[in-house]
């Protein structure tokens, strides 16, 4: 009988080409793919839980609005500052702001002045011009907003207070 000679890996590499030393191990290949696939997973968790604890800032503008000198606004006048979503009201009595805001849906209101009255283009929401509601779906009255005088002489409308109605500001 003839003897079979078996090879080992490094003399089978040698018969290859393959230089001593540099075979190929699979073992040692899973062990660095694991490993490596187990770091992505920790940067990732690590990307993902820094994102999770770091602080959610909203850089919203300042909730105060300077509207401005008292003298620019006409007796019975409804002016609407569209950018801040307000309504400066100066009445006989004195100064005040509401919020443009439909109290229904969010929408900004508009005011008619050929019919005296604030309202919802989205809904069909009336209001008068001190924020009472007249008809529609909104459940509230529009709210009044804390409006007071600066130093300097300026009209301030702060747009998260909101006050009970009736509370004017006078110059």
């Amino acid at each position: 009988m003839a003897e079979e000679k078996k090879n080992t890996p490094a003399e089978s590499g040698a018969e290859l080409g393959a230089k001593p030393g540099t075979e190929f191990d699979r073992r040692a290949f899973f062990v660095k793919l694991g490993l490596g696939s187990l770091s992505i997973a920790a940067a990732g968790t690590a990307a993902f839980s820094y994102q999770f604890l770091s602080p959610d800032v909203l850089y919203e503008p300042s909730p105060i609005v300077n509207a401005g000198k008292p003298e620019n606004y006409a007796v019975d006048s409804v002016t609407m500052d569209v950018n801040s979503g307000i309504y400066l009201i100066h009445a006989q009595e004195g100064f005040f702001a509401l919020s443009a805001v439909c109290t229904h849906l969010g929408c900004l209101t508009a005011w008619k002045p050929e019919l005296g009255i604030i309202a919802c283009p989205c809904h069909g929401s009336k209001f008068t011009r001190f924020g009472a509601k007249i008809e529609g779906p909104a459940p509230k009255p529009l709210p009044w907003l804390q409006t007071s005088i600066s130093d300097e002489g300026d009209l301030m409308v702060d747009r998260s207070i909101t006050i009970r109605p009736m509370q004017f500001v006078r110059v």
